[in-house]
């Protein structure tokens, strides 16, 4: 089940590249899933949860780094899409 939803997030990251708001929801979709297959195999292996601490504190930092080039994207451009943007100009 955890692998379907991690292969679905990653068709859909595919898919969808022209919006980079759906990239964004894609790529939490993927992190996601990890973190439920991450505690699945812990708590079969009888692990400690210390690395699934890290994991959430880099997730967290991925996202907010996402939503604030979306926010700086759509208040130069006026939307999420990339092929607006042009990597020459300054």
């Amino acid at each position: 089940m955890m692998m379907i939803m991690f292969f679905m997030g990653t068709i859909v990251f595919c898919l969808k590249r022209k919006h980079l708001l759906l990239m964004l929801l894609s790529l939490e979709f993927i992190v996601i899933s990890l973190f439920i297959m991450l505690v699945t195999y812990l708590g079969m292996n009888k692990y400690e949860f210390f690395f699934l601490l890290v994991y959430l504190v880099f997730s967290v930092c991925e996202g907010v780094l996402g939503l604030s080039i979306l926010v700086s994207l759509i208040r130069t451009h006026g939307n999420d899409y990339f092929q607006l943007i042009n990597i020459l100009q300054c």
